[in-house]
């Protein structure tokens, strides 16, 4: 294992190395460090598996220190070393993640106990095969949901609480944080007779938005030469999911904004009014309020789609799931591609944790289904991930822009790649219109 103190008194320093060195098991990697910034310095560079941590450092506190090295990995262990036998302190260090804390001056026997613990613990949970999943889990089989976090337990009991209800639901967060799983989870918990029918807002050409949703007569226009039943018909006693809502068009928003608010539709060409029960479950990676606050979309049909907000959390603020997603897709390409894989390295799981996956859970399922193609072994190492797209977890200013725009680039390379070079074919990968596929190009500056 990798243990790291930081402290900025050397004489302890010292004292801990020669107590680590004289360790018969387990074998231990010391790293030192003086103040906050240096550690966490060696934190984002190395796999480390426990800090030993000052309270009381040159450029801060344990608490920077703890705080820095728990968003980089969550798995690291941490303890706080302090010279003050305070209760409250220890306390509130506990409650704010530290593992653990010893009180200055530390005893040998101490810190080979802290060692021999945390060794124990480290070695469950970087085996080659990764533990199956524990904790507030939701049923794979039931919305594929994967998750561990605090702040995911409390959004899907958001979402079960609300399941049951009529009432409207707008699902935010970025792109690829699982909003329409989301929104299937609500409909399976709603006891809703009938289907679930989920439509993507961009990828419906404008000039066929109105007959894909609500559908249309005979006659109603060039082409449209039998009656069609709309997306909204579709989901008669059940659940329509309209992702992607923001890119509705204003003449349809004034009919969307009826549908929902009395429950009824006309077809195009047709003046025959048609009552329904549908449940509306919206999505959107924009920010609607800024939309409406420009003009852009309906202040009264934001309010309606609003009822009830559910903002899914990014992969960047729930790493603490990233283990079981891991296990997850392995598993699953693993049995599709019928290979033997056992897991994941230690270091390629650290590698994992610290990204900061602007494609979120999405980006991270590609990831691994690529490393599960790749991989020689029956284990994933580093080798086999992807390099980072700006080289560090960091990114300064404009960092998460920059490297949405790099995954996007390289999803759509990546499916013309497949396509060899047909956007119709390329769109339907994707799962988009071929207008919307060379808007993006367009927009990225990408050869067309």
């Amino acid at each position: 294992m990798t243990l790291l103190v930081i402290d900025d008194d050397e004489t302890q320093i010292e004292k801990i190395r020669i107590i680590c060195e004289a360790l018969e098991y387990p074998s231990v990697e010391y790293l030192s460090a003086m103040g906050v910034a240096d550690g966490l310095k060696i934190v984002a560079e190395n796999v480390v598996d426990l800090v030993l941590s000052d309270f009381r450092l040159p450029d801060g506190s344990g608490f920077d220190a703890l705080r820095g090295i728990k968003a980089m990995n969550p798995m690291i262990a941490v303890a706080m070393m302090t010279a003050y036998a305070d209760t409250g302190e220890a306390v509130q260090l506990l409650k704010g993640g530290a593992d653990d804390y010893l009180i200055k001056p530390t005893r040998k026997e101490d810190i080979e106990r802290l060692i021999v613990r945390v060794n124990e613990k480290i070695a469950l949970l970087h085996e080659a095969l990764l533990p199956p999943n524990e904790g507030p889990t939701a049923s794979p089989a039931v919305s594929g949901i994967i998750y561990r976090s605090v702040v995911m337990a409390e959004m899907m009991s958001m979402a079960a609480r609300t399941a049951t209800t009529a009432a409207t639901v707008l699902i935010t967060g970025e792109s690829g944080t699982g909003k329409e799983l989301v929104a299937r989870f609500i409909h399976d918990r709603s006891g809703r007779k009938g289907e679930f029918v989920a439509v993507n807002i961009s990828a419906l050409p404008e000039s066929l938005a109105e007959s894909e949703l609500f559908g249309h007569s005979r006659g109603a226009y060039t082409g449209a030469d039998v009656d069609r039943t709309g997306r909204f018909e579709e989901a008669e006693g059940g659940t329509l999911f309209l992702d992607e809502i923001g890119d509705i068009s204003p003449p349809l928003q004034v009919k969307l904004l009826r549908a929902i608010q009395f429950g009824q539709i006309e077809r195009v060409g047709e003046n025959v009014v048609r009552t329904l029960n549908v449940r509306i479950v919206a999505a959107t990676n924009e920010n609607l309020a800024e939309l409406v606050a420009a003009g852009k979309f309906r202040r009264d049909l934001y309010y309606r789609l609003n009822v009830i907000e559910i903002d899914l959390p990014s992969l960047r603020d729930r790493k603490d799931d990233i283990r079981l997603l891991v296990d997850h897709f392995i598993k699953r390409f693993a049995e599709r591609d019928g290979k033997p894989m056992r897991g994941i390295s230690r270091e390629a799981l650290d590698n994992l944790i610290k990204r900061p996956f602007p494609g979120n859970v999405r980006e991270l399922e590609n990831i691994i289904e690529r490393a599960v193609v790749l991989c020689r072994g029956d284990i994933i190492r580093q080798a086999d991930l992807p390099p980072l797209l700006e080289g560090k977890a960091g990114g300064g200013e404009g960092g998460y822009e920059r490297r949405m725009a790099l995954f996007e680039i390289e999803l759509l390379e990546s499916a013309l790649q497949v396509a060899k070079g047909n956007k119709s074919a390329a769109a339907r990968e994707l799962g988009i219109t071929e207008r919307h596929l060379r808007s993006r190009l367009e927009r990225l500056k990408l050869k067309q």
